[in-house]
């Protein structure tokens, strides 16, 4: 019997903005994979004006390339290419970041994980690929479970060990979903600009009935965000501070409201209204 891996047909979806280099060099390990299937690659590009996408199809011309406005942000541009994507039958969806850089075999291993968890668990469950600072070795994202009982958004990272390990939800780096579960919940929630999207779509494939897993191992390097400069950086003013926290990439208040309905239980209300509140007072006390 062949291995599932050569038969099967994978989605790569990705999103770029202006880092040419980083999302060249993201495409280059992507097809260094060896022995994972025929990948079809999706690739919004949202309007880079560093020469992305002339590069892209330069270096990459079997990538099929989308366009965006220059608005989209990563939930709206993973969600151009999921679509896309999802118009067509393939196996598996690979969500991947364009900063995200893939350990050889990663893809295989994800599949060996998926099958080693199908078996045991049916074949709606999502694979979690860990990244990890390359200069650290720490795990950078991943699969989340709850840090705690009482807040139900307090999470922590998963880290991997030699088999899959049960997870609540997960960042969206590098993310294995089979056909069954977009079937399921299919895109990305279109409530949401850039943040909470992958965080979103976890918690929507568990209350749907599926699985979310943490791959053995680690998939491929990526760095944290550098929070210097954001609504955590305590470094800032509070004027400052509270325009990023609003701003599309901080925690806008609409998109947060719908994350705290949808997930937060009846207590929602204190869920929603915490962060700004603390942020108010971390500001005013130096805390």
């Amino acid at each position: 019997m062949m291995p599932a891996s050569a038969r099967t047909s994978i989605a790569v979806l990705l999103t770029c903005y202006n880092r040419k280099d980083t999302t060249l060099a993201a495409l280059q390990r992507l097809y260094a994979q060896h022995g994972a299937g025929q990948f079809t690659v999706f690739l919004v590009d949202d309007n880079s004006p560093d020469g992305t996408a002339s590069a892209v199809t330069a270096e990459f011309p079997q990538v099929r390339l989308l366009h965006g406005n220059g608005n989209l942000f990563w939930c709206g541009g993973m969600r151009m290419a999921f679509a896309a994507a999802l118009a067509e039958d393939f196996d598996f969806y690979l969500w991947l970041n364009d900063d995200t850089m893939l350990a050889d075999g990663a893809v295989s291993r994800l599949l060996d994980a998926y099958e080693k968890v199908r078996a045991g668990s049916g074949d709606a469950a999502i694979l979690v690929g860990s990244t990890s600072d390359p200069q650290t070795n720490k795990i950078t994202y991943g699969g989340y479970v709850r840090a705690g009982r009482i807040h139900p958004f307090h999470y922590r990272l998963v880290e991997p060990g030699s088999e899959p390990k049960p997870c609540l939800t997960m960042n969206g780096n590098c993310v294995l979903i089979p056909r069954a579960v977009a079937r399921k919940v299919e895109n990305l929630s279109a409530e949401f600009h850039h943040s909470i999207g992958d965080i979103d779509y976890g918690l929507r494939a568990r209350a749907a009935g599926c699985q979310v897993w943490v791959a053995p191992g680690v998939a491929g390097a990526c760095r944290h965000n550098d929070v210097r400069g954001s609504f955590i950086d305590q470094e800032l003013t509070l004027g400052r501070r509270w325009h990023h926290l609003l701003s599309t990439k901080g925690l806008p208040p609409r998109e947060h409201l719908v994350f705290c309905r949808r997930h937060g239980g009846w207590l929602w209300p204190v869920f929603w209204v915490l962060p700004y509140v603390r942020i108010i007072l971390s500001s005013l006390t130096g805390r």
